[in-house]
């Protein structure tokens, strides 16, 4: 039986414990909301986690949602859940900026789909969180509006691009939130800010509606305290949608109840190759003892090499190609290293892209045999911890190949479209968080869900 949290406060709740307040009627939606709500007043004026804060709107949807339980009509787990989403997702009303002066005035007039699905499940939508601009990095510290901090230490970053909607989670300012990740957007800050980060198979969830970094690396999951609670929200948001060109026909399991499946623990490689070179030492020590964990659950661990490819033609030349009608009409309203970087994409011919695009295409098809004699494959999501504010701001030059390190073991699972998890692994000595990344072969998003869940249950003991 679910109780109240000793505190009081409901936004120490996960997903599941407020479902069962929720219908058990000993807390409102409307008095959960106002809840993070009153937390979004008090923490972000310091975090910098939202820059649209709808807060009439989602307390109507909260009472809503109250109307509909009290008479039975019960949506789903997400119904009367506070969410909130990376400000790059249209919203039909309410602006989506993408964290840019070039979208300041820009008001979708239709949701996007993953929006709609939400909608339809009965959550509330906070808002709208900061990101850093246009998606174009892996600091979240490049944008129009001041960059988001990371509540676990606000003078060290979130880590991006979806800086925002890691601060808004680990901060409880809402129990969820979507991200976008096609470099690592969604799993690194979420290994920086210690909470869970999910990058579903790509053409697992719909693209429609959501402003574009490079359409064949793009996708959007979810970002939660726990594994199960982003299982709950990947399962509202999954699925085939046939007005979105990247979608595709896969398989939605039931990713919650996959959690409890007690199937043989998998063979588990252990990208050592590449992915454990240049390690912090306390990021080291924190995924050894993650090992031992996966070791002690019954999981069969051996070393695998992994070739990774880092060419990034497409990638360039498809942000290019969205941006172009800007960065030619309104260049001053892009901040410059973001302008720097969609620019860089300009000289891509069009032979090379297709090239490079057939290449990307033949690495999908064959990346099953990358898996060999092993079901997931395990490393860290983040090789350093999250740097300071003060150190990047002291050493303008070092951004970019931070970003570049921040990421370097995140991306290669965007090329190869495989389902790929950041779940918590422990601290630093300064607090700082530490993620454990889960990857598995295209459409096994439940099995990574599985080990990640088994790995969290392990560690909270």
């Amino acid at each position: 039986m679910t109780t109240a949290p000793a505190s009081g406060d409901p936004t120490e709740l996960t997903i599941t414990e407020l479902g069962a307040a929720l219908r058990g009627r000993w807390l409102s939606s409307a008095d959960v909301t106002k809840a993070c709500l009153d937390r979004i007043a008090r923490l972000d004026p310091e975090l910098h986690a939202f820059i649209t804060v709808t807060a009439e709107q989602a307390l109507a949807q909260a009472q809503t949602a109250d109307a509909e339980l009290a008479r039975g009509h019960d949506r789903g787990p997400l119904h009367g859940v506070p969410i909130a989403l990376k400000d790059l997702i249209d919203t039909a009303g309410i602006r989506t900026t993408a964290a840019s002066a070039l979208f300041l005035d820009r008001v979708p007039t239709r949701d996007a789909e993953v929006v709609r699905r939400l909608r339809d499940a009965g959550a509330v939508i906070l808002g709208k969180l900061n990101l850093h601009e246009h998606a174009y990095g892996a600091s979240g510290v490049i944008g129009h509006f001041p960059a988001a901090r990371n509540p676990r230490n606000p003078a060290h970053i979130c880590g991006g691009s979806s800086s925002g909607s890691a601060a808004a989670v680990a901060a409880r300012l809402c129990f969820a939130a979507l991200g976008s990740d096609t470099s690592g957007s969604i799993r690194v800050p979420a290994a920086l800010c210690g909470i869970v980060g999910f990058m579903p198979t790509y053409g697992l969830v719909s693209l429609r509606g959501v402003l574009p970094l490079s359409v064949s690396y793009d996708h959007v999951g979810p970002m939660a305290r726990t594994v199960r609670d982003a299982a709950l929200v990947l399962q509202v948001i999954a699925g085939y949608d046939p007005e979105d060109i990247t979608s595709a026909v896969l398989p939605v399991p039931d990713y919650a109840g996959a959690l409890d499946i007690q199937p043989p623990w998998p063979r588990i490689g252990v990208a050592r190759t590449a992915f454990f070179t240049e390690l912090d030492g306390e990021v080291g020590a924190a995924i050894e003892r993650a090992l031992g964990v996966l070791s002690g659950l019954g999981a069969q661990l051996r070393d695998v090499a992994l070739e990774v490819d880092d060419d990034r033609t497409v990638f360039r030349a498809e942000s290019y190609a969205f941006h172009r009608p800007w960065v030619g009409s309104s260049p001053e309203r892009y901040q410059p290293e973001t302008l720097r970087r969609i620019r860089t994409g300009e000289p891509v011919m069009a032979a090379d892209y297709i090239d490079r695009w057939q290449h990307l295409q033949r690495m999908r098809r064959d990346v099953g045999a990358m898996f060999g004699d092993v079901d997931l494959i395990v490393s860290p999501t983040v090789t350093v911890p999250a740097p300071s504010f003060a150190e990047l701001e002291a050493n303008p030059e070092i951004l970019r190949p931070r970003e570049l390190v921040m990421m370097r073991n995140t991306r290669p699972f965007d090329i190869w479209a495989t389902p790929t998890l950041s779940v918590p692994c422990g601290t630093t000595r300064a607090g700082l968080p530490i993620g454990l990344q889960i990857a598995g072969r295209i459409g096994a998003d439940a099995e990574v869900l599985r080990l990640g869940a088994a790995f969290e249950r392990q560690i909270q003991r």
